[in-house]
């Protein structure tokens, strides 16, 4: 038991993040990338021309990441700085010495790694969207049920206006669901093939454009895009990755934390899915704590955290970056680590969220009316004009709240206010089930465009 971290922990991995997006950002998937990148590059040169004819069949069929040495790989990359030589040394052992000169012909450290990073994003994206995807369902199918179920709308930890609970859910839908368009424009923009050579100018493979073939080649059997100029010191690509991951993890923090004060006992308005002992204290029976809002608000602090990291890397020296090319190392891995684990808690709570509809209605009547005071302003400025109306109901507010009283009833004895309201009209205006505003209709609206997004998808 070696873990060092709550991402690769017997005790915290499954909290933090999946076996499926470990599996796909392990040591041992990396090299296995390595081996698969310098296996590519010798076909591609292999179809260019640039190799003798059968070169790349011998060297794929005799490469196999099961064939390492993983103690002496470690030694060379600790003495080196980077994998890449002690595995093109190891290599070299498996493949007949007649096709062994060929691996790695022209490359350079840095297209290797490159590339093999660009398969862990490729495949890290896919489990990413996925699950994004989920949790959007999960969110749309909320939105339908609670449409017209109203709730306290609050501002600054305040009753400020009526909204619906459906109303909130397709606040929260929207933004996954922008994220769900950034995704797929980001997946044509940044997934790009690494070819350079030395300094990025493929010199290596001569003064014709042969090394310029040979990376559309790359491109062409990854399925990557050809990024027409090398992209060695140009990281704008992975910084968009991982910004958009740490903007995904800010949206799901902006869930979690409503349904970690939802979920409080003063409001009681959601509950996490129960499990039991799920939540549990070791003292205190009672409880029943927001575990994975709270994992999902700590994801998405990590998740910006890794995003500045790769935005230093970004500002890199000359034709090779002296430095900041490493911080991706560890940003990339625990990015799509923290980003998975996210989502994987979001759709759990989301997706059996326990909704207490009558607190909310019990919370919404809570301020004896106060929480509709705009309604009523609006209504006797009609009569009044703005600024006397907001005058007389702000006076009206601060008696009920004083008294303890139903905002209604303070109204009722004010002259300026019956000489223009009957009884029933501001009854009806008091009622807070009744000032929604577009609520149900922008939920409909943006359930409508999702359906008309998937139709075009």
């Amino acid at each position: 038991m070696s873990a060092a971290t709550v991402f690769d922990s017997v005790l915290f991995g499954n909290i933090f993040g999946t076996e499926e997006i470990r599996d796909c950002f392990s040591e041992r998937a990396y090299v296995a990338n390595l081996i698969e990148a310098e296996c590519v590059l010798a076909q591609a040169e292999e179809d260019e021309g640039v190799i003798p004819p059968g070169v790349a069949t011998v060297i794929r069929q005799h490469s196999d990441v099961s064939n390492v040495d993983w103690s002496l790989l470690s030694a060379r990359a600790e003495i080196v700085g980077y994998p890449i030589l002690g595995l093109v040394e190891q290599m070299s052992e498996w493949v007949p010495e007649d096709k062994a000169g060929y691996i790695h012909w022209g490359a350079t450290t840095q297209d290797i790694m490159d590339v093999a990073s660009m398969f862990q994003i490729k495949s890290g994206l896919t489990i990413v969207e996925r699950l994004l995807r989920q949790t959007a369902v999960s969110l749309e199918s909320m939105c339908v049920t609670y449409r017209d179920t109203p709730m306290a709308g609050r501002t600054h930890l305040q009753h400020a206006l009526p909204i619906t609970f459906g109303f909130k859910c397709g606040v929260w839908l929207s933004s996954l669901t922008r994220h769900i368009e950034r995704l797929k424009q980001l997946k044509e923009r940044c997934l790009l093939v690494q070819l350079g050579g030395a300094a990025g100018t493929l010199a290596s493979l001569g003064n014709t454009d042969a090394g310029i073939r040979v990376r559309r080649r790359m491109a062409a059997l990854l399925h990557l895009r050809d990024p027409v100029i090398t992209w060695h010191v140009s990281r704008d690509t992975i910084a968009e990755v991982v910004n958009f991951l740490a903007m995904l993890g800010g949206s799901l923090g902006k869930i979690a934390l409503d349904l970690i004060l939802m979920s409080s006992n003063e409001l009681n308005e959601v509950a996490e899915p129960y499990v039991p002992h799920r939540g549990a204290s070791s003292t205190m029976p009672q409880k029943r704590n927001p575990i994975s809002s709270e994992i999902i608000l700590a994801q998405s602090k990590i998740l910006r955290a890794q995003a500045g990291l790769v935005l230093d890397g970004m500002v890199s020296d000359f034709e090779r970056a002296s430095g900041p090319w490493h911080l991706e190392w560890a940003a990339l891995p625990t990015a799509f680590i923290a980003a998975v684990g996210a989502l994987h808690q979001a759709h759990f709570a989301l997706g059996g969220l326990q909704v207490n509809e009558d607190a909310m209605l019990t919370n919404l009547k809570s301020t004896r009316g106060l929480i509709v005071a705009e309604a009523v302003m609006m209504e006797l400025a009609r009569y009044e004009g703005r600024q006397e109306a907001h005058e007389i109901v702000y006076q009206a507010c601060v008696d009920a709240h004083e008294g303890k009283t139903a905002l209604q009833d303070v109204l009722q004895k004010v002259p300026r206010v019956v000489k223009h309201l009957s009884p029933d009209r501001l009854a009806a205006l008091c009622d807070p089930t009744k000032y929604l505003g577009c609520c149900q209709l922008m939920v409909d609206e943006l359930l409508e465009s999702r359906r008309r997004s998937e139709v075009l998808e």
